[in-house]
């Protein structure tokens, strides 16, 4: 089979190139760097001729509101013509749990935007709507902290390791699509003041934690059901296996 990884040189793209790989597939990962751009069409066609599935996970290098809906929006387009052109049986898209959820956070608007237009495309799809990874905690916790205080949300999140999003989405390319959407999330919801806590201490971080409720997430309003699975009647979920602390046992 052959798979074509849009972002695959990523922190998810990269080790699901590898297990593709050992799997026995033909895998083309396809970004800037490899020669294959979403937004100016440079060498998308050359990456997708012949291709059975892509997988579409890449990210934005720019934040801001309009920059990032652009990008997404280019860049979906691009590969849903590709993907039509060259008769690829599967899209399958990496998006983010309770996307629709956060409409005041331009980020999630551009993703809610990507799923659209992969839904409308008219080709067989599979759209994983992932947590947060474990790997962006002290990010998110550094974007709320100055020299002497860290202030996080006490709001539910349910994190997830990256390495089991690029399982699963190993495990969703090889098989039918299922022209649905559901989630995928870590095996447990905690507060991010409290994840933030935990991996903070882990690098020996002194700062003061502090709750804060009026920090929000990423700018916007959150509440307990924003950035957990479950809560979305119409989806299934599905709960990894790695917890926070056995991941961080493993990378620190």
């Amino acid at each position: 089979m052959k798979i074509v990884v849009v972002g695959g040189t990523g922190l998810i793209g990269k080790p699901l190139v590898e297990l593709l790989r050992n799997a026995g597939h033909d895998v083309v990962p396809a970004s800037p760097s490899t020669g294959v751009n979403t937004l100016t069409r440079e060498g998308v066609a050359e990456a997708f001729a012949g291709a059975d599935v892509v997988v579409d996970i890449p990210n934005s290098p720019l934040l801001e509101d309009e920059a990032v809906l652009e990008f997404f929006q280019t860049s979906t387009r691009t590969i849903v013509d590709a993907a039509n052109f060259a008769g690829v049986g599967h899209h399958v898209v990496l998006s983010i749990v309770g996307a629709d959820r956060m409409p005041d956070i331009g980020y999630m608007r551009a993703k809610v935007a990507q799923e659209n237009i992969v839904k409308n495309s008219g080709s067989p799809y599979s759209i994983v709507r992932a947590t947060q990874f474990f790997e962006f905690l002290a990010g998110i916790a550094e974007g709320t902290a100055d020299e002497m205080t860290v202030r996080l949300s006490p709001v539910l999140m349910q994190p997830i390791a990256a390495a089991d999003v690029s399982e699963v989405l190993a495990e969703v390319a090889t098989t039918t699509p299922t022209n649905n959407t559901w989630e995928l999330a870590g095996p447990e919801a905690l507060p991010i003041v409290e994840l933030g806590r935990r991996v903070l201490t882990k690098a020996g971080d002194i700062r003061k934690i502090v709750t804060d409720p009026a920090v929000g997430y990423f700018g916007g309003n959150v509440n307990d059901t924003s950035l957990t699975p479950g809560n979305d009647p119409v989806l299934s979920h599905r709960l990894a296996t790695t917890s926070l602390d056995e991941w961080l046992s493993r990378t620190q």
